[in-house]
């Protein structure tokens, strides 16, 4: 026998061959129940201790997993599925992650029969081409400017949130939202975007019943000089800067040799007559309200205020471009560059209002703003941070449907379809791959199954009515009430889903577990200079050359 030659190092772990797809396939169905029971209508909610020692409460695919510290590598591309769905699309982060672990489940079998990995996702990714061919012809377009859709529409993505209580208040909210900011392109096209342009206030204090969409912007600044300012201004000419109203200063140290006492004043005069000339350039175009990003010295803001105009500084850059966009102002950067069409003339009402003891600066009643300030108020913090994220989700739902109004049946309908569909062709494929392909159509089974299970009605019966109805592909528009768990048509329950949240739904889930399934070699404990997120001081980096080394000896 020949002596064993050593390849990796002692310290490296390598597995490979079934035993990685098995541990993967186990890792991914744990992240998949954690996650299942938020499904649905009837979800119940996580509650989470970050690492700040607060708490989050809630039930957001995306929010709990990111929540989560795994140590599972497949695990953590779980993780990645739910935060790719939730930039993408906004919604179906739960879906996603329940799938994908389903997907993984059934190829479980095959992998045991040793069936080759790459068979099995090319019988995968025939699915995922079928299943969106069904999507696309049982999808359903709609009017966007039509109200009563669009707020069903909303309603029935919020519905598994926790906020479906208060009715259709943050559905409301999120269409007037991104009815707001939407932004035509031309050619039928139209661009929201929500992460810029749609700021969410969360004020502590009220009800939640005040939450409203301002027909304009609202920031946490008061007047510079609240005495003298005039803190109501009706129909304000608005001007934005980005400069600072105040003398140049050097960048750390100025040396000035003054020879003559004189001119020390000289110089004094200097500053205050270069502010003047500044604050002259801006009286020039009579402004009611200045707004700076950069500070504003005692002396401009007394020719400000005695020239009757109110100022705000130190604003942030964001809530600038967001005034900007919703009185129609230009950011000018110097102010010899203005010009009157500088200025912002289409807000009704600027006004300095007092929520709680914090002064809030208001400029609403704007005609035809691209900008809004979502103002939440509610009991207490974490109720309002899950009411953001709902809200977010509305959003993004709603700017789906404006981007592309195409719906599908909501309720685990979708699925259902999709999976009688897959049946029926599965019979045509020829060859090994039928097996999986068959496989993946049970798969997308997943969805209305977890329904009702979270429902509480019997799984076994409901789901096999359910198949039955929709056994030739037909009935596409039955699926479960997600709140009774009765067997339902969608069209007269309103419980619709966007058509790109459900497409990426799938995609996402069907390519992750392709790619999970490929794996097969995990090497593990490769020491690499401190893993981000591995709590050690600083100063390790020096001494990780030498660490290295003594590692080679053999002991």
């Amino acid at each position: 026998m020949h002596a064993p030659v050593l390849v990796l190092k002692d310290s490296l772990k390598r597995e490979s061959g079934t035993k990685v797809h098995h541990a993967n396939i186990q890792a991914s169905k744990a992240v998949a129940d954690i996650i299942r029971t938020t499904l649905g209508p009837r979800s119940m909610l996580k509650m989470l201790l970050d690492a700040g020692g607060g708490i989050v409460v809630t039930n957001d695919g995306n929010a709990i997993l990111r929540e989560l510290d795994l140590a599972h590598p497949a695990a953590k591309s779980m993780i990645e599925l739910s935060r790719t769905q939730d930039e993408e699309v906004g919604d179906g982060t739960t879906s996603v992650i329940v799938l994908a672990g389903e997907m993984l489940h059934v190829a479980e079998a095959f992998i045991d029969k040793n069936y080759h990995p790459t068979v099995i996702c090319r019988a995968y990714n025939q699915a995922l081409e079928d299943a969106i061919a069904v999507l696309d012809k049982i999808a359903v377009s709609v009017d966007v400017n039509d109200r009563t859709v669009m707020l069903g529409l909303v309603r029935s993505c919020i519905a598994t949130k926790f906020t479906s209580q208060f009715g259709d208040l943050i559905a409301d909210l999120a269409i007037d939202a991104t009815m707001t900011v939407g932004v035509d392109l031309g050619q039928g096209l139209r661009e929201v975007d929500i992460k810029k342009y749609i700021k969410v206030e969360k004020i502590p204090g009220g009800q939640l019943e005040d939450s409203r969409v301002l027909k304009g912007v609202m920031f946490n600044k008061d007047v510079v000089a609240p005495g003298k300012m005039r803190r109501k201004i009706i129909n304000p000419r608005i001007m934005l800067l980005d400069c600072p109203l105040e003398y140049k200063k050097g960048e750390n140290q100025t040396n000035a040799e003054l020879l003559k006492e004189e001119d020390w004043g000289v110089l004094l005069k200097m500053e205050e007559e270069y502010i003047e000339s500044l604050c002259a350039q801006i009286l020039k175009f009579k402004p009611d309200l200045v707004i700076t990003e950069k500070g504003l010295s005692d002396l401009a803001c007394h020719f400000l205020s005695k020239a009757g105009v109110s100022a705000i500084r130190r604003l942030r850059k964001t809530d600038n471009n967001r005034i900007a966009k919703a009185c129609g102002a230009v950011v000018v950067n110097r102010p010899d560059e203005l010009q009157e069409s500088d200025i912002g003339t289409g807000a009704g009402l600027f006004e300095v209002r007092k929520i709680g003891d914090e002064f809030f600066a208001f400029i609403e009643e704007c005609e035809n703003p691209k900008a809004c300030t979502v103002l939440l108020r509610g009991a207490s913090k974490d109720l309002l941070n899950e009411v953001e994220r709902n809200l977010q989700d509305a959003m993004s739902v709603a700017r789906n449907i404006i981007k592309n109004p195409k719906l599908v049946p909501g309720g685990g309908a979708t699925e259902l379809t999709v999976s009688a569909t897959l049946k029926q062709k599965s019979s045509s494929i020829e060859g090994i791959e039928k097996w999986p392909y068959e496989a993946a159509a049970i798969a997308f089974e997943a969805i209305p199954r977890t329904l009702a299970q979270n429902c509480g009605v019997n799984v076994i019966r409901t789901m096999t009515a359910l198949q039955g109805k929709h056994a030739n592909g037909e009935n596409t528009w039955i699926g479960i009430d997600g709140i009774t768990g009765a067997i339902v048509d969608m069209k007269e329950k309103k419980i619709w889903d966007a058509y790109n949240v459900k497409a990426q739904t799938f995609k996402t889930a069907i390519e992750a577990a392709c790619m999970l399934l490929r794996i097969d070699d995990i090497v593990s404990g490769i020491k690499k200079k401190q893993a981000p997120g591995a709590s050690s001081s600083k100063p390790k980096i020096e001494e990780e050359g030498d660490a290295a080394n003594e590692q080679m000896i053999p002991e």
